[in-house]
């Protein structure tokens, strides 16, 4: 089993809140990593060697930061077996996938060590005999709380970022995840001063310790609930915090496109890594004219995917995700594949097909994070529209149409950070959005993310009097 620890200004330690958690894969219920938990005097004390190495990297030139977040890279491409094995014995995502999000996670790392040090203030247009500039400076300290269902590449983005632009960090990985967060931290802190990069464990408590404590931003990927306690706790200190949360991403079928092209785009984005990304599809919404054929497809294509599936993160998020499907059906939904956990070990979860849905059901209204495609069907292109804006959410959104005139309006039309016309996935890389509502708020991604990790300060040099 693994054995996780702390990295405190470069010390390895226990945790000493005297609480341990094991987690177990989630495919056969072994146990495969332990950890004890932080204590909130060891936040404290990791927030204080980030604030004391803070001032020291952030003078170091952006070049110098760049490299050192090169030479993580290599080390994490190196190491990226291992951490593949690792994460998907903690969290059930086939190997090769893990495999490849931790090598999304190093072309991360290289981006942002590539952007640092063209980013860059302006100069204003004041009087001609002074110099007036904006420069961007480091916050400070950075606390980064990642999550589960991506931990590799998540926590890179935002590591990456704060440590290249002159911030020192604290890193807390999901609890689900600590020896992925662990091997992780392992992997960078050799390339950067003792304290740049500290690491604690545990639980929400944890989290909760680490939102309160004396830092400069709070970024955060996660659960809409644990998004809005951190803002709140930032309200108090004072911190900037940067949220991505939870969503109920929409998928509107318009009435021009093949039902069984259609059915394979819901089919991915419901399917997925389990359905357990944070822009999954997790409704749909398809027009009557194609809903029977749709219908259809889609359930043979949950079928097809069933033997790629892995497990769900835990029983927790299964018993989570099958409580939904159970509440659905006994409101007139029917399952047309799946919709029952198994039995024996482990947290699987069978592609399952939901017809007849309704708005007010929970698995059309909350996030739902595992491999259901619940359908409702829509008389019109208009009244899909209206239905898919109707939300508390507002991450994430796909269009399937024929139609230009359709897509330009769902563009406008929907209050979601990213909308996507004829593909669940995919778009250039760099992109950054807003989420809106209740998924958070800031950038998250893309060149954008430094200037969430930076602060503008206006400059303006006057030459002194003659004479002095």
């Amino acid at each position: 089993m693994l054995e996780v620890e702390q990295l405190v200004a470069g010390a390895r330690s226990p945790g000493s809140a005297g609480r341990e958690l094991t987690v177990v894969n989630p495919r056969d219920d072994v146990p495969v990593t332990r950890v004890l938990c932080s204590a909130p005097a060891d936040v404290a004390a990791a927030v204080r060697a980030a604030r004391s190495s803070a001032p020291a990297w952030a003078r170091v030139p952006a070049a110098g930061r760049a490299a050192a977040l090169h030479a993580a890279a290599a080390a994490i491409e190196a190491s990226a077996d291992v951490l593949a094995e690792t994460m998907s014995a903690e969290m059930g995502k086939p190997v090769d996938e893990a495999r490849d999000t931790v090598i999304a996670g190093v072309g991360t790392l290289r981006q942002y060590a590539e952007l640092g040090p063209v980013h860059r203030g302006r100069t204003l247009a004041g009087d001609p005999s002074a110099i007036d500039l904006m420069a961007c400076e480091p916050r400070g300290v950075v606390a980064v709380i990642t999550p589960w269902n991506d931990p590799v590449a998540v926590a890179c983005g935002l590591l990456g970022a704060a440590l290249v632009t002159g911030n020192a960090v604290v890193h807390k990985p999901s609890e689900r995840t600590p020896g992925t967060g662990w091997r992780l931290a392992r992997l960078l802190a050799p390339h950067f001063p003792d304290g740049v990069l500290n690491l604690v464990n545990g639980d929400g408590l944890v989290g909760a310790a680490l939102a309160a404590a004396p830092v400069d931003v709070v970024a955060h990927v996660g659960s809409t609930a644990t998004g809005r306690a951190i803002a709140a706790a930032c309200a108090r200190t004072g911190a900037k915090a940067l949220l991505e949360n939870g969503g109920c991403d929409p998928l509107i079928i318009d009435s021009d496109v093949d039902p069984g092209w259609a059915a394979s785009q819901a089919a991915l984005g419901a399917f997925a890594n389990s359905g357990q990304i944070c822009v999954s599809v997790e409704r749909i919404y398809a027009h009557r004219a194609l809903a029977s054929p749709f219908l259809e497809a889609l359930a043979a294509e949950a079928e097809a995917w069933q033997p790629r599936l892995g497990p769900l993160v835990d029983r927790r998020m299964r018993d989570a995700v099958d409580e939904q499907v159970q509440r659905a059906v006994k409101a007139g939904a029917s399952a047309l594949r799946g919709g029952a956990a198994p039995a024996g070990p482990g947290a699987w979860y069978p592609a399952t097909v939901l017809a007849d849905c309704t708005d007010d059901m929970a698995v059309m209204r909350e996030e739902t994070f595992g491999p259901v495609a619940p359908v409702a069907v829509a008389d019109s292109f208009d009244e899909a529209l209206d239905r898919a804006a109707d939300s508390r959410y507002g991450l994430a959104a796909t269009v399937l149409t024929g139609s230009m005139s359709h897509a330009q309006r769902a563009w406008r039309f929907l209050p979601a950070g990213t909308v996507k016309i004829n593909a669940v996935f995919g778009g250039a890389p760099g992109g950054a959005a807003h989420p809106r509502r209740a998924s958070g708020q800031g950038f998250g991604y893309g060149p954008e993310l430094l200037d969430e990790m930076t602060a503008a300060k206006v400059v303006h040099l006057s030459a002194p009097p003659t004479g002095w």
